[in-house]
């Protein structure tokens, strides 16, 4: 409705007399649509705009007025629409019904001039503020969805950084978290498409996982350089270091759930830190968890991470080739590795070759 036209109102009244007397009332300040039954005045609003409704509570033969308020309270549009009880009965009883089942306000017949162009003009200016009370929630919303998502960005976008930081301590470049988020995506989305019990898995948990599984050697920025760098095998004493790493980054994530609070992301991190080095047999570390005792995320990190291991190159060795990587994982199937998982791997492989193609630098 443009500034400057006339609200329309609506009235329901199988009376003319009534219905000229309203329209004598409201026409000059107002476009009043006259009708004599509900079913008539329903079909109108099914492809018109209206300010305000006068509905009759008793009309013979039709629709009652509770019919009508039933039917403008199913559907959405017509609902916000303030409706005035119009009656001759001061049945208490009627009231209450009409203003339990919607209606904004009640009038009794005779109608009086003066009281009905208020009880109009009052329930138009009420709805005019819900209506501006409503956008500007609406607004606040939006500013606040907006802010959020720019909160939510600049957390990933410091989760990346951070994770990009740890893993170039001991890669030539990040590229080897992005192999690990893109296998791990490719796990997920697997787990989506065939549900299976213990395995659920919904699209915000597979992002959540993906972007948490970039964070999985964040423990390794606490190892020192002549460890972590070293070219050669590592003594006892050395890899016990390492292993070390997993505890190292649940320790770090801990004090940034302490001073952040926990979400999924942040949780599946912890998950992830600290059990992607756990075997399916029990037999990985630093707890020595066994099966389903992993976290999923964590399984499905380690399936990732160390495909990624096999088929790169590293001061301490040469990579291996795709098939070569495959045989090891399937042959660990049971073993170091999720058996189930695996199942997933055989599905995908050439989703797994496609993503060392593309992100493949040694």
């Amino acid at each position: 409705m443009h500034e400057g036209e006339k609200k329309i109102i609506i009235t329901i009244d199988d009376d003319p007399i009534i219905l000229n007397q309203i329209m004598s009332i409201l026409r000059d300040k107002y476009t009043v649509r006259p009708f004599t039954t509900g079913e008539a005045a329903l079909k109108f609003l099914d492809g018109n705009d209206a300010n305000l409704i006068l509905l009759d509570c008793n009309m013979p033969g039709g629709m009652s007025g509770f019919d009508v308020l039933a039917r403008l309270q199913e559907k959405a549009s017509l609902k916000s629409i303030p409706v005035i009880f119009l009656t001759g009965s001061a049945d208490g009883d009627d009231e209450l019904t009409a203003l339990d089942r919607g209606a904004m306000d009640y009038l009794l017949k005779p109608i009086k001039d003066g009281s009905l162009a208020r009880r109009v003009a009052l329930q138009l200016e009420l709805q005019s503020y819900r209506n501006e009370l409503e956008e500007r929630v609406l607004e606040k919303t939006e500013e606040l969805q907006d802010a959020n998502r720019k909160l939510l960005e600049r957390e990933r976008i410091t989760l990346d950084l951070l994770a990009r930081a740890g893993d170039m301590r001991d890669h030539d470049t990040g590229e080897h978290i992005l192999r690990v988020t893109s296998f791990v995506r490719v796990i997920a989305q697997d787990l989506i498409d065939h549900p299976r019990p213990g395995y659920e898995m919904t699209p915000q948990l597979a992002d959540d996982i993906a972007e948490a599984a970039k964070l999985h050697d964040i423990g390794k920025i606490a190892m020192p350089d002549h460890v972590l760098l070293k070219p050669g095998k590592l003594t006892v004493e050395e890899f016990d270091i390492i292993k070390s790493h997993p505890d190292a980054g649940a320790h770090f994530l801990e004090a940034a759930v302490a001073k952040l609070g926990t979400d999924d992301l942040l949780g599946e991190a912890h998950n992830i830190a600290i059990g992607h080095h756990e075997k399916w047999n029990g037999g990985g570390y630093p707890k020595g968890l066994k099966g389903e005792d992993i976290p999923l995320s964590a399984r499905m990190t380690a399936v990732a991470d160390v495909f990624d291991a096999l088929t790169s190159e590293r001061p301490y060795k040469k990579a291996f080739t795709d098939d070569d990587a495959f045989a090891i994982l399937y042959e660990d199937s049971g073993t170091h590795f999720d058996p189930y998982l695996i199942e997933v791997v055989r599905r995908h492989e050439q989703d797994f070759r496609d993503i060392r193609k593309e992100l493949n630098t040694k």
